[in-house]
């Protein structure tokens, strides 16, 4: 019997072993998306205790530990409300014990050994001395601040999410003050002008406008204003854009190899526009064409900046919308999506690419169904037929196993069908997608299950036992992929 959580774990051969101690454990961390804020690493911020670091405050937290507290049924208070921080940290306590088979129970302890020393599974029994020891290296300790945290895992980069009215403040503080060595890259999110359908969308455009010193009126001032944030946003180091969609949008009965009537298209999106500023939600059809259309507009500003275009698809939002509307979204009261993503995914990349205005891509899914489809489509736009005679390795990428897959079945699941469809070796690797500093282990989390994949083909000979040809795979995906995908903008080789 093998111990808990060892220095093999997740590694059950020799190969699987060398490949993890030789080659991925020692790599830094390219974490290119996640919600971690820009604010507490300019300030370094010192977190008081263990709860707040793990469950969040003021409504702001881990959802994926909310909702196992949910379902362990302690109180919503001690989940994601005000409650004394230790009756909260008990309550995460007397819930770990009932996740056997769930990731957080791994990541729980990963995080309890690679933080704060302490190799004791956490149980209410445990909990009152791992309470005080945590606490104690929290206060103490110069590598538990946030820079100290970035420093200890070797985070070379980060990607926050960020509005397109954001300031970027703090993001330019961090540049100028030199708090950390981590690079810390904004992200644009523009999901709030793709949501025309939502409440207060007319107030954002307002917001926006602000920001960008300009009155939005129209269609046509949008597209500037966008313009101009895109260009902001790569001026204060921004290399990738992200958007949180159920589906890609498209115009209802436009197909491939067909393409929309341009003129009515925007003339459309005009109209939808003005009708929302007035206060007059669209219909689903309507919202859908403005979808569509805004996404290809972005689309093309993306391509031209060269940055990597991430669109992370089939979530569905709010399901309970009691609990939504109490609590607001993003507590937890998501889940997956079923649509059918194949024929608009395709359209809408056959679109962009016809206009040579197809950037990288990441395609994300939260449904497992999904993964054939998004890799055998992304592959048809790989390479220098499709994107204007120029070639860039791995410019269509099939997303790490993300949110409700970021287990070892979805992981495996995910790289297996981006071995058995594409290049494998080409893959940018994990990202986080957190909003808490204790989630840096994920990323040992999934290393330990790449090197099993590899270490598992090597040992039934499905592989050459080549290790330094392997070991140089595990390094590009673990790191030297991400950073060389997102910070060589624009550097699309010519063959």
């Amino acid at each position: 019997m093998k111990p808990f959580i060892d220095k093999d774990f997740l590694l059950p051969g020799e190969c699987a072993v060398r490949l993890y101690h030789e080659a991925a454990a020692g790599e830094p961390v390219f974490d290119y998306h996640c919600h971690l804020k820009a604010e507490d690493i300019a300030l370094d911020r010192r977190f008081s205790n263990l709860a707040v670091l793990w469950l969040g405050e003021n409504r702001y937290g881990d959802h994926y530990k909310w909702r196992a507290m949910r379902a362990n049924g302690i109180d919503e208070e001690l989940v994601s409300g005000n409650a004394d921080p230790y009756d909260r940290f008990m309550a995460w306590a007397a819930t770990v014990p009932a996740l056997l088979g769930n990731p957080l129970y791994h990541w729980t302890h990963l995080e309890l050994q690679r933080y704060f020393d302490i190799y004791e599974p956490l149980s209410p029994a445990s909990a009152p001395a791992i309470w005080k020891a945590a606490n104690e290296k929290l206060e103490k300790e110069s590598g538990l601040s946030v820079c100290g945290i970035l420093k200890k895992f070797r985070v070379y980069a980060l990607g926050t999410t960020d509005d397109p009215a954001d300031s970027l403040e703090w993001h330019r503080k961090l540049r100028t003050e030199g708090k950390t060595e981590t690079m810390v890259l904004p992200s644009f999110r523009p999901d709030n002008v793709i949501n025309i359908e939502k409440p207060g969308f007319p107030q954002y455009i307002t917001r926006l406008g602000k920001a960008a010193g300009r009155n939005i009126d129209s269609f046509e001032d949008l597209l500037l204003v966008l313009k101009e944030r895109v260009d902001f946003f790569d001026r204060e180091g921004c290399c990738s854009s992200d958007h949180g969609l159920e589906y890609i949008p498209w115009p209802a009965g436009v197909t491939v190899p067909g393409k929309p009537d341009e003129a009515a298209w925007e003339d459309e999106a005009g109209r939808i526009f003005a009708a929302a500023l007035a206060g007059k939600a669209p219909g689903a059809a309507e919202g859908e064409l403005w979808k569509s259309k805004i996404l290809t507009c972005l689309a093309g500003f993306y391509a031209e900046k060269g940055w990597a275009m991430q669109l992370h698809l089939s979530a569905i939002r709010d399901v309970n919308s009691r609990a939504a509307g109490l609590l607001g979204s993003d507590t937890g009261h998501d889940a997956v999506h079923d649509y059918s993503v194949s024929a608009k995914l395709s359209a809408f990349l056959d679109y962009c690419n016809s206009r040579d205005a197809l950037p990288k891509t990441i395609l994300y899914s939260l449904n497992l169904k999904d993964f054939y489809p998004l890799a055998s489509i992304m592959g048809c736009f790989q390479g220098n037929a499709s994107s204007g005679g120029r070639a860039l390795p791995g410019k269509m990428q099939l997303g790490s196993s993300w949110w409700f897959l970021d287990h070892i079945d979805g992981m495996e699941a995910q790289m297996r069908i981006l071995a058995n469809t594409g290049l494998l070796s080409r893959f940018i690797g994990m990202l986080t997608d957190s909003r808490s500093f204790l989630s840096y282990p994920r990323h040992e989390y999934f290393r330990r299950i790449l090197c099993r994949i590899l270490g598992a083909w090597m040992e039934e000979g499905e592989i050459p036992a080549d290790y330094e040809m392997v070991k140089a795979m595990v390094r590009d995906i673990s790191f030297g992929n991400a950073k060389n995908y997102f910070l060589n903008k624009g550097s699309y080789s010519k063959i």
